[in-house]
């Protein structure tokens, strides 16, 4: 198979949903990250592709990987539901537009619970708690240590990752070992020990 034949991370995760749900979504779900800005349509794919090696490195089920996927292809759907002039703001937020966009775990959940499935219920429940911290200082829940789902400290951490490592108009990026050494001064607070120690060991591997 050529390159230009070979499926899209975005085509093999609607592949996957439709292999569980069993109807169609690649309309929806194509208008729905095309509504959106491309950066966070590229951050999902990076946050796709680092997670998916983690988990790997984790040795985690087949299941496990497939929720990991697709939360980490979506843990940004409910951006859709922020208003351009927030989410793309260049300036400092203000204390209301920050409490706007901490809404957008809340609004993917729940749009990925309306699909009715068992998969995505999971999928949505690990999106929800993508931004909550290990000291439970995170939202939207505030819940901490193992009461995370494994998955949203996957993603939690890659997330952080790929934000600090990628330039934006208003920032310059992060080089990599400037960035592993930040999610390191924060493991146990911010984010899952085990979680920083895969994202650690992935890029020792490479």
């Amino acid at each position: 198979m050529s390159d230009e034949q070979q499926p899209t991370d975005f085509q093999r995760r609607v592949s996957l949903l439709e292999s569980h749900v069993g109807f169609k979504l690649d309309h929806v779900l194509d208008q729905a990250l095309a509504a959106r800005d491309s950066y966070t349509q590229e951050h999902s794919r990076r946050v796709v592709a680092l997670s998916e090696a983690i988990g790997a490195h984790l040795q985690l089920t087949e299941h496990e990987m497939d929720v990991l996927s697709l939360t980490a292809g979506f843990h940004d759907i409910g951006k859709l539901g922020i208003p351009d002039r927030i989410l793309l703001k260049t300036s400092r937020l203000s204390m209301q537009e920050y409490e706007d966009i901490k809404a957008h775990p809340v609004i993917g959940a729940n749009m990925l619970r309306s699909l009715a499935h068992p998969l995505l219920d999971e999928v949505a429940e690990c999106v929800l708690h993508h931004h909550e911290h290990w000291d439970g200082s995170g939202y939207p829940d505030g819940i901490a240590g193992e009461s995370i789902p494994v998955l949203s400290c996957i993603v939690s951490v890659v997330d952080a990752y790929d934000a600090m490592t990628t330039r934006r108009s208003y920032r310059q990026p992060l080089e990599r070992n400037h960035a592993l050494a930040l999610i390191a001064s924060s493991s146990g607070s911010q984010f899952c020990p085990n979680a920083v120690a895969a994202l650690q060991a992935v890029f020792d591997e490479t």
